[in-house]
């Protein structure tokens, strides 16, 4: 974990895209934070302030530079970190099968190291908030969910994973083999453990954990139903995937007789404390129930295109008013583990399929800050620069050969190269300075994933 901040920063000299509800732009301004706490945000200098000293007062010259809030993730995959490249020519259903037999080797040493590559990526790149989605819990494989949940408190970022599950094996109809599931009773066991143990519903909270049975096709009826109850009854948040995939719809309908919506609505899956993954394949009636009831979702741009699911509606759903943020998705089908490279990408994907008008640089830009803080229920306390809200930001260098020729800051960081951190706070705290992690040595995680996923490889292979 960072060190204690000091009591004050000062960051002057830099445009600043606030992303509140008026989308308030500076193109010069400042930024005051308190503790962990942003106090002043506006144009021109900051008022005045006690005298640089060092651990008490830091005055940062953001001269060149676009200070955002800091990115949201709200999809991932962390333990794929170690099986990336692979089934590079598949839909989900085959790539599902091919890599699921090797994702049911991962023990706690793997994991741990693929959380840190994880989590070291995306906060280089100005994520600030990280959400997992962790479902594959071999049997004796230690505690996979602290691993995670330890590697982000070393990091310091501020972390949402969801306690992942799996139940329905290929003997009963589902996708992954039988050796990949756990029993129902087990999986919820487990998952109200790990609420128990590790859930903080503050407000300055940098851990809050979700409940969050994958998907309809590897999980019962049963447990999607008892899963929706356990996460009620703890006041926690819920995570599953949803209309992915052509094959999930024929799926549901051949099991169910209703699509996957509706599904997930009949087993109580849907509300203002649920967030889905993906909905690619959605009908207007499904827009009309997510908007009905305020059912968040995970845009997953790259991913989508990975493995060739299909273009979300965003627009659509924007329009509805549904809560939409961005993912990163498992890095098994979005090698570049990066989610400001996701602004871009869902700018471009949108605009390929609605016309130039379907997505703008500020409402991706949204997407990925205020949009994904409303998505995992903290658009209180993060996802916009405004006095009372937590100190996570970014400062993005756009003085350098990339962008020094885009006059709007906004579109320099969305539409150019990936943008360098000059600055990343967490809670207050630095973690990313001059582009580089200040909290781990980036090159030691980057040793130790190779050599877990290397011998992730061997076991699956047999050796």
């Amino acid at each position: 974990m960072t060190a204690t901040p000091p009591a004050r920063t000062v960051i002057e000299n830099c445009a600043i895209a606030t992303v509140d509800a008026h989308d308030t732009e500076h193109p010069s301004g400042h930024i005051v934070i308190a503790g962990n706490r942003i106090e002043s945000v506006g144009p021109g200098p900051a008022p005045e302030q006690p005298e640089p000293r060092e651990g008490v007062v830091r005055c940062v010259d953001g001269t060149g530079h676009l200070a955002t809030p800091g990115l949201v993730n709200t999809h991932h995959h962390f333990y794929q970190w170690l099986t990336r490249g692979l089934a590079q020519n598949s839909g989900l259903f085959d790539w599902l099968t091919a890599l699921y037999p090797v994702w049911a080797r991962i023990d706690e040493p793997m994991v741990y190291e693929a959380a840190r590559a994880s989590l070291a990526m995306m906060a280089r790149g100005g994520v600030t908030t990280a959400m997992d989605h962790h479902y594959v819990f071999p049997r004796g494989a230690g505690d996979l969910l602290g691993a995670e949940i330890r590697a982000a408190r070393e990091l310091g970022v501020r972390f949402h994973p969801t306690r992942g599950s799996m139940d329905l094996g290929a003997s009963a109809g589902g996708l992954p083999p039988d050796f990949a599931v756990e029993t129902t009773d087990e999986a919820l066991a487990a998952t109200e453990a790990a609420v128990d143990a590790h859930h903080d519903p503050s407000p300055d909270s940098m851990l809050r954990v979700g409940v969050a049975p994958c998907s309809p096709f590897s999980v019962s009826t049963e447990l999607l139903r008892e899963a929706a109850v356990l996460a009620r009854r703890k006041g926690v948040r819920l995570h599953t995937h949803g209309s992915e995939t052509v094959e999930e719809e024929r799926f549901c309908k051949e099991r169910f007789g209703m699509g996957p919506t509706d599904y997930l609505d009949s087993t109580g899956w849907l509300g203002d404390d649920v967030w889905m993954a993906h909905c690619i394949h959605m009908s207007d009636a499904d827009i009309a129930a997510f908007a009905r009831t305020g059912t968040g979702v995970a845009h997953c741009p790259s991913s989508n295109a990975r493995i060739a699911a299909g273009t979300a509606p965003v627009p659509a759903l924007l329009a509805a008013g549904i809560p939409v943020g961005l993912g990163v998705d498992g890095t098994a089908s979005n090698e570049t583990g990066e989610l400001h490279t996701e602004l871009r990408n869902a700018l471009l994907v949108h605009r390929l399929s609605g016309g130039p008008e379907a997505l703008t640089v500020r409402q991706a830009l949204r997407l990925g800050t205020y949009g994904g803080a409303r998505v995992l229920g903290r658009a209180d306390d993060l996802g916009s620069l405004e006095a009372g809200k937590l100190a996570d930001l970014v400062l993005w260098r756009l003085d350098g050969l990339g962008h020094s020729t885009v006059a709007d800051p906004v579109a320099a960081l969305v539409l150019g190269p990936p943008a360098p951190v000059t600055l990343s706070l967490v809670d207050g705290r630095t973690v990313v300075e001059d582009g580089r992690l200040i909290t781990a040595d980036e090159d030691g995680i980057a040793r130790r994933a190779r050599d877990e996923a290397r011998r992730l490889a061997r076991i699956a292979a047999g050796d």
